[in-house]
């Protein structure tokens, strides 16, 4: 799947835990345009990860449900990992953390998650509490 695919799919998912996912919802979220999101959400149906008919809104299969909970774990794993390990700022955390779910392979991330775990959770027990929650 493309990075702009799974940004639409992160989207819609986003977008779900907020109530009802509409086309023009995702286009200014995401800030595109309404045929572009179309385009997408054609895409992304032929691939089984969601429903929409046309001037309806967006439903998420269960397929879809499993795929885009990934994508976020993903990207909020790196987002903590950039801010509270690496010591970035929030706002370039969050951006990084966006490119880089798209480039890492799940084989790295979870090699970077283990070794947080073991290096860097484990010995501090004060913060272990805190960080193993954010960090999992």
């Amino acid at each position: 799947m493309t990075q702009s695919l799974e940004d639409y799919l992160e989207m819609v998912s986003f977008l779900s835990d907020e109530g009802v996912v509409r086309v023009t919802d995702i286009a200014s979220r995401l800030g595109v345009s309404k045929p572009s999101v179309l385009t997408a959400l054609k895409v992304l149906e032929e691939q089984g990860l969601l429903e929409h008919e046309r001037y309806r809104t967006v439903l998420l299969t269960k397929k879809g449900s499993i795929q885009a909970a990934e994508i976020r774990d993903r990207h909020s794993f790196l987002t903590v990992f950039l801010q509270d390990i690496v010591g970035v700022s929030p706002d370039t955390a969050e951006k990084d953390a966006c490119k880089m779910e798209h480039l890492l392979s799940e084989e790295t991330c979870k090699k970077i998650k283990a070794l947080v775990k073991e290096k860097v959770i484990a010995p501090y027990t004060g913060n272990s509490k805190k960080m193993s929650k954010k960090m999992t």
